[in-house]
């Protein structure tokens, strides 16, 4: 294990490698009850998959990943099986030692582990992107590698939760393990952008209940923020800061802190949508100072308690955090969450049909107004 380093807020990061090389990183609480020590991870893994590769879409210049190692994944397994909680005699997890905080390598990655050339335990890609401009060139039949970094990050040792269930320490905790990793994957060669995010509950998709996100770090830019760069070179590079006072000046604010603002946007596609942005302008979460994570920790957890406030039952989500590319457009795009869900009733979803799902076309039920008044009386009602 490497030599402990000492982050914001006093969260300690201890760095190691699993069984068959892959990277894993301890983010300790500053009022850990761990012990200094880690176990090592003594299992017989088998060899990595092949890093996947991209084919392109012609017709839309879209990259996908063909990642077949993806479809043996464990699919909710019991406590007793847990692939996240810290390894046992009888359940041996991805996790040696019991955790506050870990991050580690997907074993079944859509990108990686091989980058464009060797680094450390690396693997060399074959036929790796040969920057933007060459991702951007049309033509049929076009492959390239997948190169990259698919992370977890776990947020608890415990079963079940999620990031609301967390308290305001370790919420803290995980802000720090975001810009640390931010950090250390947008300086891999070939990343072109790093996304943090959470997928919550069953009818987004999760097929492990223990309270986890997930990292991707693109060989490419997403075509979601090449959209963003498109309206940014459209309107001028004040985009997000002219947004963030049009939405603050309307009745569709959920919560306001000194440093951030939680709005339900304007054009809002989804039966829920808060979005959650920094007053300042900051590419991405290293970017932040001590006093934004610090607020951001309880501030993000009074709204997610809000969110399933709403409903008798946890409500499912896709929790984004948009940062800037890498080397593109970090003076216009700024850090922001776009959280999501499709519940649209207690007992009912809406599902992406026709219109939405093959025209892009959206067509939303429920005014944004209408949300941000129910979504603004759950907030005020909990507390962290």
């Amino acid at each position: 294990m490497n030599t402990p380093e000492i982050l914001g807020a006093g969260v300690v990061k201890r760095a190691t490698v699993l069984a068959d090389g892959r990277d894993l990183v301890y983010y300790d609480d500053p009022d850990t009850q761990l012990p200094p020590d880690r176990s090592v991870d003594a299992r017989t893994l088998d060899p990595r998959p092949d890093t996947a590769t991209m084919r392109l879409d012609v017709l839309t210049g879209d990259w996908i990943t063909i990642a077949a190692a993806r479809q043996n994944r464990v699919m909710l397994p019991g406590a007793d099986a847990d692939p996240l909680a810290p390894q046992t005699p009888t359940n041996p997890s991805e996790i040696p030692s019991r955790y506050d905080v870990a991050v580690f390598e997907n074993r079944s990655p859509s990108f990686g582990p091989a980058l464009p050339q060797a680094i450390g335990t690396a693997p060399e890609a074959i036929d790796p992107p040969q920057g933007l401009d060459d991702l951007d060139r049309l033509g049929l039949g076009r492959t390239r590698t997948s190169v990259g970094r698919c992370e977890v990050v776990c947020f608890s040792p415990e079963h079940a939760g999620s990031f609301g269930t967390q308290s305001v320490t370790r919420a803290r905790t995980v802000i720090e393990a975001w810009a640390d990793r931010t950090s250390a994957l947008s300086s891999l060669l070939g990343i072109e952008q790093v996304f943090p995010f959470e997928n919550r509950g069953e009818a987004i998709g999760v097929t492990l209940p223990h309270p986890h996100g997930q990292i991707y770090a693109y060989p490419y830019v997403t075509p979601r923020t090449r959209r963003v760069l498109d309206a940014v070179a459209q309107t001028g590079p004040d985009l997000f800061a002219r947004i963030l006072e049009f939405e603050r000046a309307s009745e569709r604010v959920i919560l306001e802190g000194s440093h951030w603002s939680a709005f339900v946007p304007f054009a809002a596609r989804w039966p829920l949508e808060v979005h959650l942005m920094p007053h300042r302008h900051v590419p991405d979460f290293a970017a932040l100072t001590g006093d934004e994570r610090d607020e951001l920790a309880p501030l993000y957890l009074r709204l997610l308690r809000g969110v399933d406030a709403l409903y008798e039952t946890p409500t499912p989500y896709i929790a984004a955090w948009h940062q800037a590319p890498v080397h593109v457009g970090r003076d216009a795009v700024r850090l922001h969450l776009q959280l999501t869900s499709p519940r649209r009733a207690a007992d009912k979803l809406k599902f992406l049909a026709g219109s939405e799902a093959a025209m892009w076309a959206w067509t939303a039920e429920i005014p944004p107004e209408t949300s941000a008044a129910r979504l603004r009386e759950a907030v005020e009602g909990v507390t962290v």
